[in-house]
């Protein structure tokens, strides 16, 4: 194994151990990495020489190569994952004292335009929750999946990973584990927990299993904990029984609870506190208000409208 190999492997500890990333953060940070050390390698960089001589020779050259590369084939969007990975990489060898200068100092991502994000009006929510049905164990589950997802706003990982024990009935709140495994508490209305009673009962009936503890609150038809792909096929059968076109899946419905909310008179700081977004910019680019709303409110407040 060469240095630079090896450096990538104790990148990766980093990563794990101090810097505490999700695994699937660390296996795309590594693969990315992984993927700039071919590239020196099938360019005819060297990597055999003794100590950190190879880690020390990448420069700007090397680095403008290999962005080249990934602009003739891939998206703006993964270009800029690469290039982070990159960066953490190049920031932990300086760090580390393996590097005097980092070789990505100065450099940005390329920029792409904020993708629209799909969310229902009103009244194209209401007709979606308003198809779901109230009979059985597994349509009682798609009724508190989708009422809790439009009641909370919360992550469909957020959601599949709820125990009972983080369901708190009295007061009305969901104890959730967000991005950096981080717990916050988000309301969650009463129609949602109706949905959510009247699915407990129906799983105490069809598995014996009590709601409470450590139990998972969502489960599959075998009883095991519901997938993440479980809960966009349930997004997507009820927007086709509305007759809805608009494609989505669970993210929708967060940016739906988001939008509706912002609509409503919600400030910016309330929603990126249930959304648990670490940024306000975050916020911004996941909430949309419509043009006639802006109009009604310039119309109202502006001195010279």
């Amino acid at each position: 194994m060469d240095e630079f190999a090896r450096r990538i492997e104790g990148f990766g500890d980093y990563l794990r151990h101090q810097a505490r990333f999700s695994p699937n953060t660390v296996k795309g940070y590594l693969t990315d990495v992984e993927g700039f050390r071919r590239y020196l390698e099938e360019n005819g960089f060297d990597l055999d020489v003794p100590g950190n001589a190879a880690l020390q020779s990448v420069n700007v050259r090397w680095i403008r190569g290999y962005l080249k590369t990934l602009h003739e084939t891939r998206k703006k969007s993964t270009i800029g994952r690469k290039l982070a990975a990159l960066k953490g990489f190049f920031r932990y060898l300086v760090r580390e004292g393996v590097i005097a200068k980092d070789p990505l100092v100065g450099f940005s991502a390329p920029k792409q335009e904020a993708p629209l994000v799909s969310f229902l009006s009103v009244d194209e929510a209401f007709r979606v929750l308003g198809c779901l049905p109230e009979e059985g164990i597994l349509p009682a589950r798609d009724c508190a999946v989708m009422e809790v997802l439009y009641s909370s706003g919360v992550r469909v990982s957020e959601l599949v990973g709820l125990d009972w024990r983080d369901v708190d009935f009295s007061l009305g709140v969901l104890k959730v584990f967000g991005k950096g495994s981080k717990e916050r508490i988000v309301p969650v209305g009463q129609v949602a927990l109706a949905a959510l009673r009247d699915y407990a009962a129906h799983q105490r009936g069809r598995w014996g299993r009590e709601a409470r503890g450590g139990e998972p609150v969502f489960l599959n038809r075998f009883g095991s904990r519901i997938t993440t792909r479980s809960v966009a096929r349930i997004v997507e059968k009820y927007l086709r029984l509305a007759g809805i076109p608009v494609r989505m899946g669970p993210h929708g419905l967060r940016h739906t609870f988001a939008t509706h909310l912002l609509n409503a008179g919600a400030d910016l700081r309330s929603i990126q506190e249930l959304l648990g977004h670490a940024s306000l910019s975050t916020t911004q680019r996941y909430t949309h208000v419509n043009l006639d709303q802006l109009t009604a409110v310039y119309d109202r407040a502006h001195p010279r409208a």
